[in-house]
């Protein structure tokens, strides 16, 4: 975990061993959502936490927020502790969860005046920065449409712009872009881009989307609620050993089945009707690779040797975790 060389003083957001579990309806036995978690933020930084539904990335932003209180460990933000100070923790950061609490029948304008009042903002003030967040999220020719009527992208840079009505030093995003089609996405990253550098603001986001993962300073790989590495986006494609090669066939699933069982073969893993096949030495077993599909009636398409991606290094960190587990298969 690459925590090392920052001294608390430096960090907007902190945890040590951070833990959380709930007790599972089905079995009455507990369910370990958050184990043992310790990670820091830089100021300015933009930290993501990535991994899939269920490892402990919502969990770990709610008792960041004081939503939940954590079952051991501590959490704190911007110098608060999150279990004692959660109120003063609310005036310095924002909080964006999947489903953010917009008004539908109140119009964009008048949601971010709620928001502006909810935080108590003095009448000069909430003028400016409702004025200034209509013009930064591009909303002002839809400032009188009910937020209902917005469509999911637009929904998006409202709730955004609520949520920094207040100036917060930090900003928590639960999966920000869930549903939200592509160009959409690319507006909102533009727009916490723009914040980042002209505000400083430090940036904490959930996402399952490795594109988004590739957009933060350093990423934490959550699986099973356990931080299985965490280092910058290129570092931990790094970790990946050997290379990868790209294979496109006609049949993606039978071609990994077959590739998995060669030797040289360290990883051998679907997306859509792409095969990304981890070997040893590429130059060496590309040709063997290319045989053995074609003596199995595969027709190769195309082959080449490309760069670890994120999404090579999330599988192949996850198979070594669960190999190292007790019971894990060899």
């Amino acid at each position: 975990m690459s925590t090392a060389g920052t001294r608390p003083e430096e960090c907007i957001v902190e945890t040590r061993d951070l833990c959380k579990s709930f007790v599972s309806r089905q079995t009455g036995k507990p369910i370990q959502a958050v184990g043992r978690l310790s990670i820091t933020v830089r100021p300015g930084e933009t930290f993501g936490l990535l991994g899939a539904d269920g490892a402990g990335k919502s969990t770990t932003l709610r008792m960041l927020n004081g939503l939940l209180l954590p079952d051991a460990g501590s959490a704190r933000v911007a110098g608060f502790d999150a279990a004692t100070q959660a109120h003063m923790i609310h005036l310095q950061a924002g909080y964006m969860p999947q489903q953010f609490a917009l008004y539908r029948d109140l119009s964009v304008e008048e949601n971010l005046e709620l928001f502006a009042e909810l935080h108590g903002l003095p009448a000069e003030r909430k003028t400016l920065n409702v004025a200034r967040l209509l013009r930064f999220a591009r909303l002002e020719a839809f400032r009188a449409r009910q937020a209902g009527r917005l469509s999911g992208g637009m929904k998006k840079k409202l709730a955004l712009a609520c949520m920094l009505v207040h100036e917060p030093r930090v900003v928590f995003l639960d999966e920000p872009t869930l549903g939200v089609d592509p160009v959409s996405r690319r507006e909102f990253w533009a727009l916490l881009a723009d914040l980042r550098v002209d505000q400083g603001l430090s940036i904490v986001l959930c996402t399952p989307y490795m594109d988004e993962a590739e957009r933060c300073h350093r990423v934490g790989l959550l699986h099973e609620g356990r931080l299985i590495a965490c280092d910058t986006p290129a570092a931990l494609k790094s970790m990946v050993p050997g290379e990868s090669l790209e294979v496109r066939s006609g049949d993606a699933i039978r071609a990994r089945e077959v590739a998995a069982g060669l030797e040289g073969v360290l990883e051998a893993e679907t997306y859509g009707s792409v095969l990304h096949v981890f070997v040893d030495h590429a130059q060496e077993r590309s040709a063997q690779v290319h045989a053995a599909l074609q003596a199995s009636g595969i027709a190769v398409t195309g082959m080449r040797t490309i760069p670890a991606q994120m999404e090579d290094a999330f599988v192949w960190m996850i198979r070594r975790q669960e190999r190292a587990a007790p019971g894990g298969r060899v």
